[in-house]
């Protein structure tokens, strides 16, 4: 589990890949590589590139119809990474329980 966080961490690290990923979330629907790589000051192999990352972490599925490309997100992933980050904000909850507690034992 350890390294598939860390795969889907390094994916959405950077913020051209934020980004791509979010406009895909926003959409609802597949959108087509040329219509992405359009949205960025970016060359379209530089997209493909990103696309690629996000694909790898399971962000995005990629559909070929015909001669196009089509990209649709996958957030599922982003629920591996949030029941992981739920143990640390337990121990941060409970961490500042204590303290709240013993500042409040010692005035």
């Amino acid at each position: 589990m350890q390294d598939r966080i860390t795969t889907i961490l390094k994916a959405v690290a950077d913020p051209t890949r934020r980004e791509i990923f979010h406009a895909l979330v926003v959409a609802t629907t597949a959108l087509p590589i040329t219509q992405i790589s359009s949205q960025f000051d970016i060359s379209r192999q530089g997209i493909t590139k990103h696309l690629k990352t996000l694909e790898g972490a399971g962000l995005i599925n990629i559909d070929t119809k015909g001669r196009e490309r089509f990209c649709y997100a996958n957030p599922n992933p982003l629920k591996e990474v949030n029941q992981w980050l739920k143990f640390y904000e337990q121990f941060w909850d409970g961490a500042l329980d204590d303290l709240s507690n013993y500042l409040d034992n010692i005035s």
